[in-house]
């Protein structure tokens, strides 16, 4: 049956999405934290949707391996240790580097059109950074790596890191609900890191990266107790940018 005039049909997967990126968000802001336990209904009930696309959402949750499924029990959100952030960093500095290490070569270069949308995102992340909104700067976050990701062209690299960028925030975010100091913990070199892109400043995009890595690492071993020494092998990784000349990328 077609959808009345003016009206746009409700698609079930639109519901199974909607559903799936608001437990996300929860998730990746520390609202909803490891732990937790939920079934299909209470989350049906929720959202105000029926038990399918809520399902649906959930299992589609379990398969990114961002809920754990219980057998006759329901769904929980992990707990991921200081092992497996330091495992999810490590991961999202060996692509970076071996992007960047053959960025220049890159056939079909950077898509410079979208450079002023990674601005408008830049923007907004470091305004939420410097004011200490958790909440916004997650969100803020998130879609500026995806844009500043995108500029390569390649959405399976961009889906991969934003994965691993959920993760993380769902280890850092709960950490950080609460704090007053915010606003001088959270990195905010968004900006600067747009601005050497904008130069074509292979090398120091490169640096600032690895500077965004470094100090994320350095402040969560400050505020969840753990030791910085355990993360030598990836501290050896967020060091020095590696060589190569600074040519605009895909020249």
């Amino acid at each position: 049956m077609p959808a009345p005039s003016g009206h746009t049909a409700v698609r079930r997967s639109s519901l199974r999405e909607q559903v799936a990126n608001a437990l996300r968000e929860e998730m990746m802001a520390g609202r909803l934290q490891a732990g937790t336990h939920f079934t299909v209904k209470e989350i049906a009930d929720l959202y105000g949707v029926s038990a399918t696309p809520a399902r649906e959402a959930l299992v589609d949750l379990t398969a990114q391996g961002l809920l754990r499924m219980e057998h006759h029990r329901g769904f929980t959100v992990p707990t991921l240790t200081w092992q497996d952030f330091i495992d999810i960093v490590e991961a999202r500095t060996l692509l970076m580097d071996n992007v960047f290490r053959h960025l220049g070569r890159r056939p079909n270069g950077v898509d410079w059109a979208r450079l002023p949308t990674v601005q408008r995102r830049a923007e907004a992340a470091s305004r939420a950074a410097r004011a200490g909104q958790l909440d916004v700067l997650v969100g803020c976050d998130r879609r500026f790596w995806n844009e500043a990701c995108g500029l390569l062209g390649n959405p399976r690299i961009a889906d991969y890191l934003d994965w691993l960028r959920v993760q993380s925030w769902m280890f850092v975010a709960p950490h950080l609900r609460g704090r007053s100091d915010l606003s001088g913990l959270c990195w905010d070199g968004h900006l600067d890191l747009v601005e050497r892109i904008a130069r074509r400043d292979r090398t120091g995009a490169h640096r600032a990266v690895l500077d965004y890595n470094r100090s994320l690492v350095a402040m969560m071993a400050r505020v969840s107790g753990n030791r910085l020494d355990e993360a030598a092998r990836l501290l050896m990784l967020l060091g020095e940018p590696m060589p190569g000349d600074d040519a605009a990328p895909g020249r």
